[in-house]
């Protein structure tokens, strides 16, 4: 097949997955969409001042509506996350969700086995033939008792490459290879649903709506059969939430509100800003702070009015069943954040484990009595500026000496995981994805570059990260220890920015 290279090794199944026919659709769309995103991507490097768009306020202030929602998708109320691996895929099946979010994004170290066997389990997934082995003889299988989620497949965002497969000699796009594949071997089953990541204009989601538009008519797929839901998780889409359901209207489904990509965008883009665009301690930044709060109703003001849903953050808890305490603790935590997400009218929200759903759900029952979601929920009296949205002032809190201890240690421990391969690791009963080390390296950044001292007057300074940087990597062990430790140094302390950590993380796997 002219155009196609596949660099990468044999997967088991990878020949069900990288077919001839398969590989053209990909090729396809990088020949028609490649230059577009490569513009899209340019963009990004020039900042411009934040605000609402004068040139889109006709689409702000106009009455439209997005698509109505297919059936699988009107209730939302607890989504489970995850990676396409095999067995995460049979637990999100049986774990009594609406939705499993499978994520080829933040969740999934892009090694060449994760990238082909996920496609090959979601492939499974669809046709509900997955099942699973443990090492140790467990098995695991579909439960007929139980009612399948929803499956809404992530697929990474614009900026990152596929070094494993070239298309005319250039690493092809990693959105639209997670994206062709999928679509290409089960678009006809019905259901091609994609949570869409890291985008920073409306702009990025005319060229998704434009790839959707082609992919349908390629393989002959009704228009509107797509649907997406957009994480807003960087600042600059903070700003074009109307324009982003806009551009996607007949293919999108809602929204979405994170946490620590947008904690993480919101530092990148102001990084150099001065004192009053510093950040405290992450774990001090909660999503009642004003600044988050005007985001997330904003948020779900916008879906409600556009007939689109939006659906709230992660709770990373994992239970721990050998520390009741500690579990009854974090779960009273999950309860009220959830609680707060419920009755400010998200139609769902999002948790990382099975043991999680029961909680989310009986939340949301309450709350939904016996309607599928809150579209009816359109909060008028919402009214968010844009000073609003940008009081970071308003976190309140500071830089401490164990917020330090924190990032080093989770940022270091996470990217020892993702380079063996694991981009869902457990850590300190939370999981987290690449999101928490993007938040763990940036937040150093800015202090150090920003001469920020501590609660105790402590000034943070590199020396001041290489020391803690000491101590943890003395507790530490494991085949990658060395480059998670010289990566993290890296991506925290270089007096450039990196955008995104796993770019270099890319080149050492």
């Amino acid at each position: 097949m002219s155009g196609v290279r596949v660099l990468g090794g044999d997967v088991e199944r990878g020949d069900e997955i990288l077919t001839p026919d398969a590989l053209e659709f990909v090729a396809e769309l990088h020949g028609r969409f490649a230059l577009e995103h490569a513009a899209l991507m340019r963009r990004r490097a020039h900042r411009r001042p934040l605000g609402f768009l004068d040139g889109t306020r006709d689409v702000r202030e106009g009455d439209w509506k997005v698509a109505g929602a297919p059936e699988p998708l009107r209730d939302r109320r607890v989504e489970i996350t995850g990676p396409t691996e095999r067995k995460m895929t049979v637990n999100a099946l049986n774990s009594g969700a609406k939705v499993w979010l499978a994520d080829l994004e933040d969740a999934n170290t892009p090694h060449w086995r994760n990238v082909v066997s996920g496609q090959v389990n979601l492939y499974d997934a669809a046709r509900g033939t997955v099942e699973f082995t443990s090492p140790e003889g467990k098995h695991y299988a579909l439960r007929d008792d139980v009612e399948r989620p929803a499956i809404v497949v992530r697929p990474r965002g614009w900026h990152l490459p596929e070094r494993h497969l070239e298309v005319e000699g250039r690493p092809a796009i990693g959105a639209l290879v997670d994206f062709g594949l999928h679509f290409f071997h089960n678009a006809a089953l019905g259901r091609p649903y994609y949570y869409l990541p890291k985008m920073e204009s409306h702009l990025e989601a005319r060229l998704w709506n434009s790839v959707f538009t082609a992919a349908q008519e390629r393989l002959g797929v009704p228009h509107g059969t797509i649907r997406a839901t957009v994480l807003i998780e960087t600042i600059p889409a903070a700003f074009e939430m109307d324009e982003i359901l806009h551009e996607l209207r007949d293919h999108a489904s809602g929204l979405n509100a994170g946490r620590w990509d947008y904690l993480f965008s919101i530092i990148k883009y102001f990084r150099d800003a001065g004192p009053d665009a510093v950040l405290p301690d992450r774990n001090s930044i909660t999503m009642t702070a004003p600044f988050m709060r005007a985001y997330t109703e904003l948020l779900v003001r916008t879906c409600h009015k556009r007939g689109a849903f939006a659906i709230g953050g992660m709770a990373a808890f994992i239970p721990n069943r050998r520390d009741p305490e500690v579990t009854e603790n974090a779960l009273e935590k999950v309860r009220a954040d959830k609680t707060r997400e419920a009755g400010d009218g998200f139609d769902g929200s999002w948790v990382a484990h099975p043991d999680l759903v029961p909680v989310c759900r009986e939340i949301f029952d309450e709350r939904l009595g016996g309607k599928p979601n809150q579209l009816d929920v359109l909060r008028p009296e919402v009214e968010v500026t844009a000073g609003q949205l940008l009081d970071f002032a308003s976190a309140g809190g500071a830089a401490t000496r164990a917020g330090v201890e924190s990032a080093v240690d989770v940022g270091v421990r996470y990217l020892l995981s993702w380079l063996g391969g694991n981009g869902a690791a457990a850590i300190h009963n939370l999981m987290e994805d690449a999101a928490t080390a993007e938040i763990s390296r940036s937040q150093l950044w800015q202090w150090v570059h920003n001469d920020v001292l501590l609660d105790d007057g402590t000034p943070v300074t590199a020396e001041l990260v290489r020391e803690v940087l000491a101590e943890v990597r003395g507790r530490l062990d494991g085949e990658h220890l060395d480059a998670a430790v010289e990566l993290f140094e890296q991506v925290a302390l270089s007096d450039d920015f990196v955008d995104f950590l796993t770019l270099p993380a890319y080149e050492r796997i």
